[in-house]
Parts: structure tokens; C-alpha cells; sequence
């Protein structure tokens, strides 16, 4: 009985670390077992069977208990782990003044939980967003906002996933709380060193998550990093799923500009206007800003590149693993046809009849409709027409751009498909249709290892990397310098992954991980400072740096070396079925894309 009780506790201290609940918590869970063994031989050792059975249930039910009012409460994430950080001097932007704090080594100054525009609740839901409200008092901004209304796992499948995919879970007191969502969370938070200069390069980040889910905490991508080297960095929540791209004809009529379906594409334009009003005050030079996103980030950053209404708002972009450059964008893309037939479906599953309707529908229950919702929509205001058919007339907004890709960018996305010789044949059918063939000569598979190894490619391919390689020669076309890279470094955490260059890129690697190595962080200072000498002047080459020509695929690896797209030949194969040979001019309707959206 002793083995099961000590069995039970430490099963219950791994399900409360795991789940991030108050260390009081554990202490109860073994206090509770102590007493029950205590007990145990006193009133229990020679009771009838149905008595130990109660004690038992009685012990259990105490443990339930216990890990239930344990639980972390919900809170907003600090800006800094320290206890009492050292704060700001005032800063004074059009809303009123505000403080924020300092880094423990006095380096950075951060920012964080600056409102850029009300809340969009009640009636402000699904609405372009609005000015923020100004306020009296000096604002503290030393927490980040809550994380925008997004579909979330449980905590301890997070740390599973932490331990599994990432290797580096940690097990700390400071982590006993919930993080707050919120669909009042619309925030943005700035990075900046500690100078006196004025002028400085700014970064305006946008987060990636399959415009789904996603915060801007997130340690990979954080503006500590840049701010180091001489650049100030922006981030922004932004309407996410249902909240940010439902799309209704109700919506539509009632909006001054006639327009629905992309109002997190409208939060990341409101956020880029108010840079430019107020980034001057914390020493930033609101002509020189780069726009840079990963993922579906990077899609909204496509997105924005020929959007007419932030035109002047950055110079410079940046995509990391996505783009929506392709004739046939492969994800978070779709028609305002498709858009409003999907709308009908959230009114039906609610029960409602109009707005009114859904806009009374309680937040954390309307979330349900975010994997319907949450595509960009060519909606005629925000976006005019694809980029494709905008870049093919000449039509963008940035001057220079940085974009590319990692080796496995599709391997996370295919883990769960079972790939065989049997069913390869039926797979590469369904994905390049009347092209299957010629893909079967460059990709033929004669074992079943094979097959899947050429199934993450062809995956890789079609949903992540063509787009990259339309959007170089769009550039060309246009005469932007254009530089696009190639990230194959491995490592002992999710190396050349998705996702996998943003530690070494914002060049937040810890100093303490043993995940990587020398060379890792030797790589990740060429990353940092190629992307923040492109910030600054629109070239990332430097004195110290490996030379990178425009238009030429620089290979971030073992070795720093330009290189050949190995999918070039896939790709024209790609130009033939979207119709894009040569990246000519095309004035006809995209087409459909695939319904899976892996960003």
C-alpha cells in the first residue's frame, strides 16, 4: 500500500507541475498522503473491506481536490520575470503618458499592453477598429495584453508538447498561472535599447498561428534580441479566427467602407498607424520601418505588401515560411464568395437569425467558429485582388524585402498521415492533379520510408516554399532587392522545423540551454545581425558578414553559403498548374485552394 500511495503522489506532483498549478498545491498532495498512511494502520489496518474501500475514495477525492483548487489563476504575462523590475522614464504618446521597464542587465527598455485601438467587443465586434481612448493617469506598461480569443489546448498538453517537440521545459514557480485571453486584446509592446539616440530602425512584427492562435510573449520571437543590436521592435495582437476574418454581407453593408472578412488585416494597419504617430517619442524613426512576420504572420505581411491602405506605413518586409505571392495562395487564403458562405454556417450552428444575434453570443462560445474563420478574403478594400495579380501590374509597397524558408517546413504538418508506396501514387494525385506524373519523375519512391520522405518534401513544397520562390521573381519583375534564404541548422530542440530559424534570426537563443552549441550561437549573430543590417539600410550584407547578392538563396547552416532552391524543377511544374509561367501578367480569378491550412 505504501509503493501505491508514494506512486499516486508523485503521479499527482507530475499532473500539477505539468499543468503549472500552485506549488502549495504539491505540498498539500503530500501532506494529504502522509496523513493517509498515518491513519491507515490506526483506523483502517483491520476495518471490513467497505471501510478501506471509503478511505480510499476519501484519499482520492482530497487529491481531486486539491489539484482543482491548485489550479494557476489567469493573469497577464509580465513584460519582465523580475519580481520589482526597475522602471522608465515617462513617455508621452498621443493617448497620455506611460512607464515601462527595464531588462535585469539595464540593456532594453520594454513596453508592454500599449492600447492601439478600443476594445473590439459589443457593438465593436467585427468593426474596423477604432482610436483608442485616451487616459488621465501615467499607464504601466509592464505586462503584455491577453492573448487574443483563440481555441486552447489544456495546459498540461502544452507541457507535453514542451517536453516532446521542443526539449525545453522548465520546471519554475514562475510559471503558475494561466495566461489571460481576452477579445479585448488588441495591444502592441516595444523593444528598444537603452539610448539616448533618436532615429533608430524599427521592426514591426506580426505573429504567426494559422491566424488562429498565437501571442506576442513568445520567447522565439521576442524584440530583445534586435533591440540589442540597435533596433527598436513592435509586435501586435491581433484579431484572431472568428473574431478577426468572419465575413457577413450584414457586415459588409453596415461598415463605412463596405467591407468584412479581414478585420485582424485591419488591427495589424492600425497598429503600423499608430508606429507612425508614436514611435518617434521612444527614439524610433517612423520612415524606416520593416515589416516582418513568420508563418501566417508572414502571410498577413504578404497580404499587406500591396494593400492600398498601408501603403506608406513601412518601408522594408520581411516573410519568414509563408507567403501569399503564389497565383493560388496554398493556405489562409480565400474569396469573399467562399468567405460569406462560410458565415452562414456560424448563424445557423448558433441559432441566430442576424448580427444582433452573434454579437450577444459570449465570447469563449463563439470562439468554436475560428477553424471555419480564419482566412484572409479578397475583400475589395483591404485587398484589392491577390498579390500575385497586384506585384504582376507593378503594384506594392515595400522597397526592399527579405523572405525564405526552412529544410523541413512541412515534416510537423504530415507527422499523423500515413504515407505507403501503396497510396503515394493517390496522394501526389490529389495534391498536383494533371501534373502528377511529371512529380513522380522528380519524386519516385520505391519503399515506403521513401514515400514519406518525399511526401514532407512535395507538402513542403507546395504549401510553404513555392511561394517564396513567386515572390523572388515578383520582386525581380518589380526591381525590389530581394534576398531570400534557406535555414537547414539542426539542433537538439526542433532545428530546420518550422518555426525553427526564429531563435536564431531575433537571436534569443538562451544563454543558459544546452540545446545548443557554439556554432549555434555564432550562426544565430550572423542571422541577427544580417536581418538588423537590412532593417537599417535595406541590404543585409555587412564587413562581417558572408556576402548574399540579390536574388540569390544564401543557405543559413552548418555552413554560410549561397546555394540552388532544390525544389526549382518542382516549381516550374507548379508554374504550369497555377498558370504562372514566367510570372507573366494574369488578370484571371484565382483559383480554389486546398481547405488545410497548416501556417
Amino acid at each position: 500500500m505504501i509503493v501505491i500511495v508514494i506512486l499516486l503522489t508523485l503521479a499527482a506532483i507530475c499532473l500539477m507541475e505539468l499543468n503549472k498549478n500552485k506549488v502549495w498545491g504539491a505540498i498539500l498532495a503530500v501532506a494529504a498522503s502522509a496523513e493517509f498512511l498515518f491513519i491507515w494502520p490506526r483506523m483502517f489496518a483491520q476495518a471490513p473491506a467497505l471501510h478501506k474501500c471509503l478511505a480510499w475514495i476519501v484519499y482520492l477525492l482530497c487529491c481531486v481536490i486539491i489539484f482543482y483548487i491548485s489550479l494557476g489563476t489567469e493573469r497577464r504575462h509580465p513584460a519582465v520575470p523580475e519580481k520589482d523590475p526597475r522602471t522608465t522614464k515617462v513617455v508621452t504618446v498621443e493617448q497620455g503618458r506611460l512607464i515601462g521597464v527595464y531588462t535585469a542587465d539595464k540593456e532594453v527598455e520594454i513596453y508592454a499592453g500599449i492600447p492601439y485601438a478600443k476594445p473590439p467587443v459589443g457593438d465593436l465586434r467585427w468593426k474596423e477598429p477604432q482610436d483608442p481612448e485616451p487616459w488621465d493617469d501615467v499607464f504601466k506598461a509592464d505586462h503584455f495584453g491577453p492573448m487574443s480569443m483563440q481555441p486552447r489546448n489544456s495546459r498540461i498538453v502544452d507541457s507535453l508538447v514542451q517536453i516532446a517537440l521542443y526539449h525545453d521545459y522548465k520546471i519554475t514557480p514562475k510559471d503558475d498561472y494561466v495566461e489571460a485571453v481576452s477579445e479585448d486584446s488588441l495591444y502592441l509592446n516595444i523593444w528598444k535599447p537603452v539610448t539616448e539616440e533618436a532615429d533608430l530602425p524599427v521592426l514591426v512584427y506580426i505573429h504567426g498561428g494559422s491566424l488562429q492562435t498565437g501571442q506576442t510573449w513568445y520567447a522565439d520571437h521576442s524584440g530583445e534580441g534586435l533591440a540589442r543590436k540597435g533596433v527598436i521592435v513592435v509586435s501586435m495582437a491581433y484579431r484572431l479566427g472568428v473574431f478577426g476574418f468572419y465575413a457577413d454581407k450584414a457586415l459588409a453593408d453596415e461598415s463605412p467602407n463596405g467591407t468584412t472578412g479581414n478585420y485582424g488585416l485591419l488591427d495589424q494597419i492600425k497598429a503600423l498607424e499608430w508606429v507612425q504617430k508614436n514611435i518617434a517619442a521612444f527614439g524610433g524613426d517612423p520612415s524606416n520601418v520593416t515589416l516582418a512576420g513568420e508563418s501566417a504572420g508572414a502571410v498577413c505581411v504578404s497580404a499587406l505588401c500591396t494593400s492600398p491602405l498601408a501603403r506608406g506605413l513601412f518601408r522594408r518586409a520581411v516573410c519568414e515560411s509563408s507567403t501569399m505571392a503564389a497565383p493560388e495562395p496554398a493556405h489562409s487564403f480565400r474569396t469573399l464568395e467562399d468567405a460569406l458562405e462560410t458565415g452562414k454556417d456560424l448563424k445557423e450552428h448558433f441559432k441566430v437569425k442576424d448580427l444582433e444575434g452573434l454579437r450577444k453570443i459570449k465570447a469563449k462560445d463563439l470562439v468554436w467558429g475560428t477553424q471555419q474563420n480564419h482566412h484572409i478574403t479578397i475583400d475589395g478594400y483591404v485587398l484589392e485582388e491577390t498579390p500575385y495579380k497586384s506585384y504582376c501590374k507593378g503594384i506594392h509597397n515595400e522597397e526592399a524585402f527579405l523572405h525564405g524558408f526552412n529544410q523541413l517546413e512541412g515534416q510537423a504538418f504530415v507527422l499523423r498521415d500515413k504515407v505507403t508506396l501503396d497510396n503515394y501514387k493517390d496522394k501526389v494525385r490529389q495534391l498536383f492533379k494533371q501534373e502528377k506524373d511529371a512529380v513522380l519523375e522528380l519524386f519516385p519512391a520505391s519503399s515506403d520510408a521513401e514515400a514519406k520522405k518525399n511526401w514532407i518534401d512535395l507538402f513542403s513544397a507546395y504549401y510553404f516554399t513555392y511561394g517564396h520562390d513567386c515572390l523572388t521573381r515578383l520582386c525581380e519583375k518589380n526591381q525590389i532587392p530581394v534576398y531570400p534564404y534557406y535555414f537547414t541548422k539542426n539542433n537538439k530542440r526542433i532545428g530546420a522545423n518550422h518555426a525553427g530559424e526564429m531563435i536564431y534570426l531575433y537571436h534569443m537563443i538562451p544563454a543558459d540551454s544546452k540545446l545548443f552549441t557554439a556554432e549555434d550561437r555564432a550562426l544565430s549573430d550572423q542571422m541577427a545581425d544580417a536581418l538588423a543590417a537590412f532593417v537599417k539600410t535595406g541590404d543585409p550584407n555587412g564587413a562581417d558578414l558572408p556576402e548574399w547578392p540579390e536574388s540569390t538563396l544564401l543557405e543559413w547552416g552548418d555552413e554560410v553559403h549561397t546555394t540552388e532552391d532544390r525544389f526549382a524543377a518542382l516549381y516550374r511544374i507548379l508554374d504550369r498548374l497555377q498558370k504562372a509561367d514566367a510570372i507573366a501578367a494574369d488578370t484571371s480569378d484565382a483559383g480554389s485552394t486546398l481547405s488545410d491550412d497548416p501556417a
